[in-house]
């Protein structure tokens, strides 16, 4: 029985027994991986893939491929040339059997990409974090905040102004209209601010 799998954007004729290179896999020598994206099991052919279906194989070792030359020269444009080298990264795997059903329960690790997140088992699907509460601080800055006046609603004060006054202490204005103008050094309020805040607060 022969299978048609994909991996890494390309399409592999595979048997029980066969020896193949695929793009990187995220798996050590020795790791026993599951292919679950096959196109056609036997007569069975996928739209667009066969379900339930799978490919198991054994990864031999983490190789390079041939090294590639890419070489540019252009010619009128005064003999600029550029030289680049590259060497995929492969994974040799040998296929140890070919399921045609049942393949989302047999518990061996998804075969995932080297470049994707850690891969988990080919049957557990992805579970949706649960909310989490929010935590007291988060809380407290948060009625912080909703306590707090719009301060930017007075003529002159930007964000930049109002975040110092933030890490000043004085958030309201309440708290703006009590400030002495001649005494408070942290940041420096303009008489003008101290009267807006007055009849806003």
């Amino acid at each position: 029985m022969f299978a048609v799998l994909k991996t890494g954007g390309k399409q592999y004729k595979v048997q029980a027994g066969d020896v193949l290179r695929v793009e990187k896999l995220a798996a050590a020598a020795g790791d026993k991986v599951q292919f679950n994206e096959i196109l056609m099991v036997g007569a069975t052919v996928g739209t667009p893939t066969v379900s339930g279906a799978g490919v198991q194989a054994e990864v031999i070792d983490q190789i390079k491929g041939e090294k590639v030359i890419h070489f540019v020269k252009r010619r009128r444009k005064h003999g600029s040339k550029r030289t680049k080298g590259h060497r995929q990264q492969l994974t040799l795997i040998r296929v140890t059997d070919i399921l045609e059903k049942g393949a989302d329960k047999s518990g061996v690790k998804a075969a995932i990409g080297a470049g994707s997140v850690s891969g988990g088992v080919a049957a557990a699907p992805a579970k949706k974090a649960a909310p989490k509460k929010a935590a007291p601080k988060t809380a407290e800055k948060a009625e912080a905040a909703a306590a707090a006046d719009d301060l930017t609603a007075i003529t002159g004060v930007g964000p930049a102004a109002a975040k110092k006054l933030a890490d000043a202490g004085i958030t309201t204005f309440a708290q703006l209209a009590a400030v002495d103008v001649d005494s408070f050094d942290a940041v420096k309020v303009k008489p003008e601010w101290v009267e807006q805040a007055k009849t806003l607060a």
